[in-house]
Order: C-alpha cells, then sequence, then structure tokens
C-alpha cells in the first residue's frame, strides 16, 4: 500500500465511528470472526480498545490484520482502522494509484 493510498483511507475512516470493541478479554475467536465478516462487508473499519483491555493496540492490530488477511491503515491511541480490498464484484472503495 502506496502512503497516497494509506492517506485516502486515512481520510475515509476519519468520519467514522467504531463499530467493534475489543475489552477486557482482549482479542477472542468470535472478535476475529466479527471483523472478518465486517472487513469483507465493508472493507475499511474502525475498531475501539476499551481503556480495560490491558493488551497494546498496536500489537492487537497487527494480530487482526494478520488473521484477518487485512491491511492496518494506522493506530492512534485506541483506536485502529482496518482495510481489506473487496472482491472485484463487490469492491466499494477505489484507491488511488
Amino acid at each position: 500500500m502506496t502512503s497516497k493510498q494509506r492517506a485516502y483511507l486515512k481520510s475515509l475512516a476519519q468520519t467514522m465511528e467504531p463499530i467493534f470493541q475489543i475489552g477486557k478479554n482482549s482479542l477472542t475467536p468470535e472478535n476475529t470472526k466479527a471483523i472478518a465478516e465486517a472487513l469483507e462487508a465493508r472493507e475499511l473499519i474502525k475498531v475501539s480498545v476499551l481503556q480495560n483491555c490491558m493488551d497494546d493496540p498496536k500489537e492487537i492490530a497487527s494480530l487482526v490484520a494478520e488473521r484477518t488477511r487485512s491491511q492496518v491503515v494506522q493506530v492512534i491511541g485506541k483506536k485502529i482502522v482496518l482495510y481489506k480490498e473487496g472482491k472485484e464484484e463487490k469492491k466499494k472503495i477505489v484507491l488511488p494509484k
């Protein structure tokens, strides 16, 4: 992913609300599955790491990205933005070249 593409995705994510919260149980298989399904449907999602989660948000982000085969767009504080390119027929976001 180029820096231009990353900047474009960051701008799209700015207005989004987090659709998942990761709490004290950290990353469960159920969380991972739900995030993977949301990425299939939306391509770009925001995840919030709650205060009671003791794990580092950057570590959680890389773990989720690895398990869902997505890319970490950014991690700011306790907010994670993930992107996974959709299948051709379902593609919603067109990245700049």
